[in-house]
Formats: structure tokens, C-alpha cells, sequence
């Protein structure tokens, strides 16, 4: 009989988290991460504020736990996919692979996202934590722009910064655009974006006047 009370609390425990995790994705999404508190996200939830405490330390961890979810969920998909850093990112299809891939996850999981980004800015800049956030993000990024730079390329940068400022339009962009996740708006903005770096990466396109 012990065990199984056991059990059930481990289960209850359980669905408390999951009710707690989910709330908070549709308040992150409908009102942002700042303007959410923890009783706003335990009433949605159904739950007692005390509970939420059993489960996270605060808003914080919170996110920390959507932010594992979400990653999880992404190493899944991935199984089984090699990704070498010897990828050519002055390719204009190579890059729009690589920012066509980083879209989709943040339009996808927008409600988490959206919330890392508001937490990021509103932490004190003195903390470092956006370049911290940012340069861990865009890890794969740097190392194919390293490869770019052993191969002999010239970037315009250095490939962490170069990396970390891709990275800080992303996440902008994705805080910025309204329309919903999916369709004809996402691939301009890839599109878009490709263009726009592509040159900065490359150089800038030859033109018949110069080659004369």
C-alpha cells in the first residue's frame, strides 16, 4: 500500500508540472513573460500558488524548464542527422538551410522563445547574460564560420560576433513579426534575411564594370 500511494503522488506531482508548463506557454503567448505572474499562471493552471513552488524556485525556472522541453524536443528530431562544422555559409542554399531551420524552431515554439527574449533584455546588461544567451545559441553558427576562416575566407568579423549578431536578428525578428507562425511570411523572411547576409558573409556581388 506504501508504494502505492507513492505512486500516485509521483503521478499527481507529475500532472502538476505538465498543468504548470502548459499554462505557462499560453500566458507567455497571449501576454508576454514580464506581464505574467506566477498566481496568473497557477490559477490558469488550476493549481495552488504552493504548488508551483514545489515544482520551480520561480518564473525563472520556469522558463529554464520550457527552454529543456524545447531543446529536447529538437535532439529528437535530430537523431540519427550528423551536422558537420564544414559547412560554406557564403552558399547562398547553405545558409538559407541554416536560417530557414532557426526560424522554423523559434516560429514553432514562439510562446518560449518569446519569453527568453523578454528575459534576456530585462535582465541588467551588466550581467553579460544576452551575450551569454546569444553566443550559446548560435554556437553551430560560429563554428561554421570558423571553418569559413581556416579555409582562408575573409569575414567581415569575427566569427563569434558575426554569430551572436545573426543570432540577435533572429531573435528580434521573431519578437517583432506578428503574423502567425507558418506560410508565405516566414518564407520571405528567410528569403530576406539569406539576402541580406549572404553579401556581408560573401562579399559583395560582382558587377561586368568592375570585372572590365
Amino acid at each position: 500500500m506504501p508504494q502505492a500511494s507513492t505512486a500516485s503522488r509521483k503521478v499527481r506531482a507529475a500532472q502538476t508540472r505538465a498543468a504548470l508548463l502548459d499554462a505557462a506557454r499560453r500566458l507567455f503567448s497571449d501576454r508576454g513573460y514580464l506581464n505574467t505572474k506566477i498566481t496568473d499562471i497557477t490559477a490558469a493552471a488550476g493549481r495552488s500558488t504552493g504548488s508551483f513552488y514545489e515544482h520551480f524556485a520561480g518564473k525563472d525556472e520556469l522558463l529554464q524548464a520550457l527552454l529543456a522541453e524545447m531543446e529536447d524536443a529538437i535532439d529528437e528530431r535530430m537523431v540519427g542527422l550528423e551536422h558537420p562544422r564544414d559547412h560554406d555559409l557564403t552558399d547562398r542554399d547553405q545558409l538559407r538551410d541554416h536560417l530557414g531551420v532557426a526560424w522554423t524552431v523559434m516560429r514553432q515554439n514562439r510562446p518560449v522563445t518569446l519569453a527568453l527574449f523578454q528575459a534576456m533584455v530585462a535582465d541588467d546588461p551588466g550581467t553579460g547574460r544576452a551575450w551569454r544567451d546569444l553566443r550559446e545559441q548560435t554556437e553551430t553558427i560560429r563554428e561554421h564560420l570558423e571553418y569559413l576562416v581556416e579555409r582562408g575566407h575573409q569575414l567581415p568579423g569575427d566569427p563569434e560576433f558575426i554569430a551572436v549578431a545573426m543570432g540577435a536578428m533572429l531573435v528580434t525578428l521573431n519578437y517583432a513579426v506578428l503574423t502567425p507562425p507558418g506560410g508565405e511570411d516566414d518564407r520571405r523572411v528567410i528569403d530576406t534575411l539569406t539576402d541580406l547576409l549572404l553579401h556581408g558573409l560573401a562579399g559583395p556581388a560582382s558587377h561586368p564594370a568592375d570585372e572590365a
